[in-house]
């Protein structure tokens, strides 16, 4: 992404998303003509980092095709717990929604003895926005260039051969777990404090392996300094067609980042039915799809039903992962 783009992504990230059109009449307990006034968007991270930018862009088209404001109400912190118990605790009315990244709804309520929010009974999900693979990556010059010669190198030295990621038990720290234990390799973990600095580990040779974003890869492989192995999601990604999928190597492997929208538990039906339309709508505009790609994120549509199924499978199969690992709530 070139320099301009970025600082237009952080410009955006740090204004006001405003909006435009009426909604249609909604029936089951909502207001006709909803939203009839300022909608909240709690997010639970920072202004600027990514989710912050994707809520802000799909916030901007909402409130442009309901002719209302939508106002970005930045709670980071802790897991995201301040956001996600702010969400959770505010009336169910379709006037305060949730712009929700994987972890806070899937690891917080595992890692944390108190979470402030239980994600079965507080929260609802009304729409899957998009989702975030994450990449594999070596170092070029280690001539690894598969998973499974990855896998036959850290055989031959258990528990010698490092993995880096941002923070234990971030998704990209329980992807390697993961990817560690299909193979049976033996990592060893090693925590850095950002994405940026389980990238450089590799790329100085303190680590052999890191799982990070596109964005924050990309340049390094385009470069010649890494070597993607294969990618978390399910298929292999357009434009991408090149890098193998984990899966293929070990089957019905998936570990990839996502962004839904959620409300309090309790939301009217036509609210949410109605919410998620709009998302859909609003999401697969060609200019944001392409904007979407850059920051290596994918929208994905659905139904409410299939956003609620979306969210228990990828919370199942966290919760697989953090009890086969043995890891406490602290």
């Amino acid at each position: 992404m070139n320099l301009s783009r970025r600082r237009a992504l952080a410009g955006l990230a740090l204004g006001t998303t405003l909006g435009a059109a009426a909604w249609p009449a909604a029936a089951q307990g909502g207001t006709a003509g909803y939203p009839t006034k300022p909608v909240r968007l709690i997010v639970p991270v920072g202004a600027g980092a990514a989710p912050d930018v994707v809520a802000r862009l799909m916030a901007e088209r909402l409130g442009a095709l309901w002719k209302q404001t939508l106002i970005v109400d930045n709670k980071p912190g802790a897991g995201g717990i301040p956001g996600m118990s702010a969400l959770a605790h505010a009336p169910a009315d379709g006037y305060t929604l949730g712009f929700v990244p994987a972890a806070m709804a899937t690891i917080t309520p595992l890692i944390y003895k108190n979470p402030q929010f239980n994600p079965d009974t507080d929260l609802t999900p009304i729409a899957t926005v998009g989702t975030s693979p994450l990449l594999l990556v070596t170092p070029a010059s280690s001539g690894i260039k598969t998973l499974a010669e990855l896998a036959r190198h850290a055989k031959a030295q258990p528990g010698k051969v490092n993995f880096a990621a941002p923070q234990s038990n971030s998704l990209p720290h329980l992807a390697g777990e993961m990817v560690s234990r299909a193979g049976q390799m033996q990592l060893f973990f090693i925590p850095y404090p950002s994405p940026p600095a389980a990238v450089t580990a590799v790329l100085s040779g303190d680590a052999l392996l890191t799982a990070d974003g596109l964005p924050g890869l990309l340049p390094h492989i385009k470069a010649g300094r890494l070597r993607a192995l294969a990618v978390t999601s399910d298929k292999r990604l357009p434009g991408f067609e090149d890098i193998p999928t984990v899966a293929e190597t070990y089957p019905s492997f998936e570990a990839i980042g996502w962004f839904s929208l959620f409300a309090p538990a309790g939301v009217p039906t036509a609210v949410a039915e109605q919410l998620n339309r709009d998302v859909a709508r609003v999401m697969q505009a060609p200019e944001l799809v392409a904007r979407l790609a850059e920051m290596g994120i994918y929208p994905r549509t659905g139904s409410v039903a299939e956003a609620r199924e979306f969210y228990q499978a990828q919370r199942g199969s966290m919760k697989r992962i953090v009890a086969e690992l043995g890891l406490q709530a602290q």
